[in-house]
Parts: C-alpha cells; sequence; structure tokens
C-alpha cells in the first residue's frame, strides 16, 4: 500500500497519514507503535506530556533491529509541552533521550499558551535546534493565524506545519487558508472527533457507496484536502482500517456534502487554553 505524502516547506516528506499516540501508554502503546510499522506506517506521533516516549522510541528502534525499517524511512514528531517554554533545549534533549533516538524529525511547540507570552521565545529555540543535527523539522500545535504571523515575522522562520484540531464539523478553513497561503501543512489531530459523528447521515451514505466505513471516509475526506492526519487507536484492527482510507476517492460532490456537515470544537480553545499564568 503507497501511503500519499505532502512535502514541507523544508523538504521532508511527510506521509498523510501516521499513528497518533495520545492516552497510550505502557506495554499497549509499545505494542500498537510495533504493530503499525508493521503494517506500513511510517509516521509516528508522540508528546513528553504524553508520558509515552520511552515506550514508542523502544517499539520504533525494535523495529529498526528486526529489519521491518529503516531509520531514515520514518518520521517521528514529538513536542514541547507548556511548562518548558523557557527550557526547550534540555527539553529536547530529554524527550531524545527518553525516545532512544539520535534525532527527531519534527518537534513543536504543543500548544502557544499567549497568557504566558513565551511561544515566539519558545519557537524560535526549536528553531536552532536543527543546527545540532538532532532535528531536522520545526514545527507547532494548536497556533493560530495572529500568533503564526508574530513567530513568522519575529524568528524569519515559518514552521513547517501546525497540528491542530481538524475533524468534519469543524475544518477550520480560515486557518487552513492561512497555513495554504503560508506553505504550512495542516495537521489533524483528533480526525475522528472521537467517533461522535459517525451517525450522521452523509457519513453513512458515503461510506456505504464506497463499501468503506465513517472512519476510513472522514480520514479520507481530510487528506484529499491535503491535510495530515494522525488517528489515534489502542485496537490493532482499527489500525488496518485507518490505513484503508488512502483507498477511498471521495467525490466533489461527497466533499461538499461532508463539508456542510454542522460541528464545533471539542477541546481547548488555544486562544485561552491553558489559561491564567498562577
Amino acid at each position: 500500500m503507497r501511503i500519499p505524502a505532502t512535502t514541507l516547506n523544508d523538504g521532508t516528506e511527510l506521509p498523510l497519514i501516521g499513528l497518533g499516540t495520545y492516552k497510550l501508554v505502557g506495554a499497549e502503546a509499545e505494542t500498537i507503535v510495533r504493530t503499525a510499522i508493521e503494517l506500513g506506517y511510517r509516521h509516528i506521533d508522540t508528546a513528553a506530556l504524553y508520558g509515552n516516549e520511552e515506550e514508542v522510541g523502544r517499539a520504533i528502534n525494535d523495529a529498526i533491529a528486526a529489519g521491518d525499517v529503516t531509520r531514515d524511512e520514518l518520521i517521528v514528531t514529538t513536542k514541547l509541552w507548556n511548562d518548558n517554554h523557557d527550557r526547550v533545549e534540555e527539553a529536547f534533549e530529554e524527550s531524545l533521550r527518553r525516545l532512544g533516538l539520535d534525532y527527531v524529525d519534527i518537534y513543536l511547540v504543543h500548544w502557544p499558551w499567549p497568557q504566558q507570552g513565551l511561544y515566539t521565545q519558545a519557537f524560535e529555540c526549536v528553531a536552532r535546534l536543527r543546527e545540532r543535527g538532532s532535528l531536522t523539522s520545526a514545527g507547532v500545535a494548536n497556533f493560530y493565524p495572529e500568533v503564526l504571523s508574530e513567530i513568522i515575522a519575529a524568528t524569519g522562520v515559518t514552521p513547517v506545519l501546525n497540528q491542530v484540531e481538524l475533524h468534519v464539523g469543524f475544518t477550520q478553513p480560515e486557518l487552513r487558508d492561512f497555513h495554504s497561503s503560508h506553505g504550512i501543512c495542516t495537521e489533524a489531530w483528533a480526525p475522528l472527533a472521537r467517533g461522535e459523528n459517525f451517525s450522521e447521515p452523509q457519513i453513512s451514505a458515503i461510506a456505504d457507496a464506497h463499501g468503506a466505513t465513517p472512519a476510513q471516509v472522514v480520514l479520507a475526506y481530510l487528506m484529499q484536502q491535503g491535510c495530515s492526519v494522525i488517528p489515534k487507536t489502542a485496537n490493532p484492527q482499527r489500525l488496518v482500517e485507518n490505513l484503508g482510507a488512502v483507498d477511498v476517492a471521495l467525490n466533489e460532490a461527497e466533499i461538499a456534502a461532508l463539508d456542510a456537515i454542522a460541528g464545533g470544537r471539542m477541546s481547548g480553545d488555544p486562544k485561552t487554553f491553558p489559561g491564567d499564568i498562577d
């Protein structure tokens, strides 16, 4: 199976579907990551916050040792948590050690936390890490146009991607337009909307028409618009199902029907999360 890819603004090739590992812990995390790689996933997304970098790294290194994949075939993403905006280098080295890797492909500032006001400094430090050879690409997560404009103007560096909440019913067209005009890849977390909209008649009808599942339809919808998706699952069968989205081709009418589904944000608003500084 060939997974479609996009080329980031620094030349890095990013598969449009990867594995998200939020809330995967312990042996379960290790098993799922290892299985995902065996199935053909080549982008693995984790974060310091998730508490699973050690398990994710162990699975990656086991897969490399077994000959299932080479390190340069993988894209490994991790993230800088909010309380480390003022100690980026140290936090990055801690993530690198936990992962047991020589380098990370993409490092993201996890949230801007505008009330703290250190997001520009944090991103500038992330961008500088690339000079050391242990980081390939600098990006962000949960940023919005105002803060994206600020960090680009202040640093002269455009993030390779912005990982944001994005799913059918909450597609953030204005943000995606901003990304497109600045050469930033849109990456969707919670692309399945936690399954809460799978019963929508439009999704069900399109799934039936393609002999696909609702999950495959909504993932295909995002990928056809150039978005990278990182669905999380703890179920090996769902790993297979989600990967099957690459074989679903939606027509313009089906995309328009999915565009019309109403919905909203399911998690924190980046303009206010995590809130005032104590």
